[in-house]
């Protein structure tokens, strides 16, 4: 839970290297972030429109100071695509950024498997070591 004041008399954010790009809070369903959009805008603050994430919907606004903030619901999840007892073990992309697959993949650093970190385990195990 967080409760939220005004306080005034400082500078706005400016984006770069060692600052926040955005705060992310989870909200339990689309209702619930209806309502807080409601209560963002009756305070006088603009937010975006729902937007669809593939694995959850959210909403964006600035707070006073600057930073983004942003409403993310747990729905639908990241088992849309991959079951549970295989997440994290391949790059799984919303189909909006199927096509920039290859240039992601290139520039994404390796992340060992459980498999490759494991004694002798992956062609890779030994840069783990």
């Amino acid at each position: 839970m967080v409760d939220g004041r005004e306080v005034g008399g400082f500078l706005k954010c400016a984006e770069g290297t060692g600052t926040v790009h955005h705060v992310a809070f989870r909200v339990p369903d689309d209702e619930f972030q209806l309502e807080m959009r409601q209560a963002v805008r009756e305070a006088g603050i603009s937010t975006t429109r729902v937007m669809d994430r593939n694995y959850f919907r959210s909403i964006y606004f600035r707070e006073p100071g600057g930073v983004l903030f942003e409403l993310a619901t747990d729905a639908p999840g990241f088992t849309v695509d991959e079951p549970l007892e295989r997440l994290g073990e391949k790059l799984m992309l919303p189909p909006r950024y199927e096509m920039d697959r290859p240039q992601l993949e290139a520039e994404l650093p390796h992340v060992p498997s459980l498999e490759e970190l494991r004694p002798g385990g992956g062609d890779r195990a030994a840069d783990y070591a």
